[in-house]
């Protein structure tokens, strides 16, 4: 394919494309607001923390190239580490391959850390949050499930697996890793939006508090309910909100967010959420400037910031890489879409791992908040042949 044919602009109706289904696929976003399934990489954004993003993404589309005026990739949940963007070869139309449902899981699962000691973790941060005048509000605590498989893992497959949910941005993204390694892959289904920019328009719309959906229709109503009236998830959630409005001020004219929040459901989750509107005061500042401004939420990371990432080092024993960063794509224009890196698993070869969190607040109960990631492992553990409960209980305390 010629530069010529590469450099058509971009659309959001992926007009600039090829049909080779065979080219390599690093990067694929099926959303809402825009499907990206992106083939090769022509360039690398110059890694760096989120501080610099826009810079960096600034001179990368202001220095004279061939090709789609587009970056693609992921930020690490970690502001200080280096993300990985690139300038796709081509953009394709093809759709998610269909896949057939997962063998069942064959291998060896660990916890890390067990349901056991993330309780433990759980009650070490609340003595900080239940203090008289804490200087922590809330802190969001992770943890994971080591899978080793007899086999490779196809991402791919795993991607259209999780895709099968509508309510959800499906996203497969490319890692950096070392030469002698085998390729490494994000792959998830997020419910949540960290920003959107199209023009002056900004879109917003956090999740935080929720609740495993039940298979009975009654029962889940229920369970929707319970949720919408919880004084303890209704408090996690504005910490979230009152945040994504305060980073967004300096750079707009004009913000809504709704009153209160309402539920959003995805196949095994409720979650409360709020949608949030604002215009640029200055119509051309770019979405990788939103993105370092908002990146990490308190919906992945807690109140005051660097707090909370100073206590999810001191308890979490497991990096979390990418997960809890952001998935997404900015253009050449300052446009873009960026997802929260959340309902996923870093995938190399045999080996995965699969990530979930919770929020704590003073309100929280050590053994609902073990409960509730064992909820978020579900979507991922179902598309790998899992079942979550014999996962958990072989490495300690289960939640139920």
């Amino acid at each position: 394919m010629n530069d010529s044919a590469q450099a058509r602009p971009v659309r959001d109706d992926d007009s600039a494309v090829v049909g080779d289904a065979a080219v390599t696929t690093p990067f694929l976003l099926r959303a809402p607001l825009r499907s990206l399934h992106a083939q090769g990489c022509r360039a690398r954004l110059p890694a760096g923390g989120t501080a610099t993003l826009a810079a960096r993404v600034a001179a990368f589309f202001a220095t004279p190239r061939a090709g789609l005026p587009l970056l693609v990739g992921a930020l690490p949940f970690d502001p200080d580490g280096d993300d990985a963007l690139h300038q796709p070869q081509a953009l394709s139309n093809a759709a998610l391959p269909s896949a057939p449902p997962a063998a069942t899981f064959n291998g060896r699962i660990a916890a890390e850390p067990s349901a056991a000691q993330y309780a433990d973790a759980v009650g070490t941060a609340l003595q900080d949050l239940q203090q008289p005048a804490p200087a922590l509000h809330k802190v969001v605590l992770a943890r994971s499930l080591l899978l080793d498989g007899a086999q490779d893992v196809d991402p791919h497959a795993l991607a259209a697996r999780l895709g099968h949910d509508p309510s959800v941005a499906t996203y497969l993204v490319t890692l950096p890793g070392g030469p002698q390694e085998p390729p490494a892959w994000l792959v998830g289904a997020t419910p949540e939006l960290l920003v959107s920019r199209r023009g002056a328009r900004v879109l917003s719309h956090p999740l935080a508090g929720s609740a495993r959906r039940h298979p009975d229709p009654a029962e889940d109503a229920w369970v929707a309910q319970a949720l919408l009236a919880s004084a303890k998830d209704h408090d996690e959630h504005r910490h979230v909100v009152e945040a994504i409005v305060a980073a967004l001020a300096p750079w707009c004219s004009h913000i809504e967010a709704e009153p209160r929040p309402s539920l959003h459901a995805t196949a095994t989750m409720w979650h409360l959420g709020t949608r949030i509107e604002a215009t640029l005061a200055d119509a051309c500042t770019p979405v990788a400037a939103l993105v370092a401004a908002l990146h990490p939420t308190p919906a992945v990371c807690g109140t005051p910031r660097a707090l909370a990432l100073r206590t999810i080092r001191q308890l979490e024993p497991v990096p979390r890489g990418f997960y809890a960063g952001a998935v997404g794509w900015t253009d050449a224009d300052g446009d873009g879409d960026w997802y929260v890196a959340i309902r996923c698993a870093r995938v190399q070869g045999p080996q995965v791992r699969v990530y979930a969190g919770a929020g704590i607040v003073a309100g929280s109960l050590p053994a609902l908040e073990v409960a509730e990631t064992e909820a978020k492992f579900g979507a991922v553990l179902n598309a790998l042949g899992v079942d979550a409960l014999p996962s958990i209980r072989v490495n300690g305390v289960g939640s139920r």
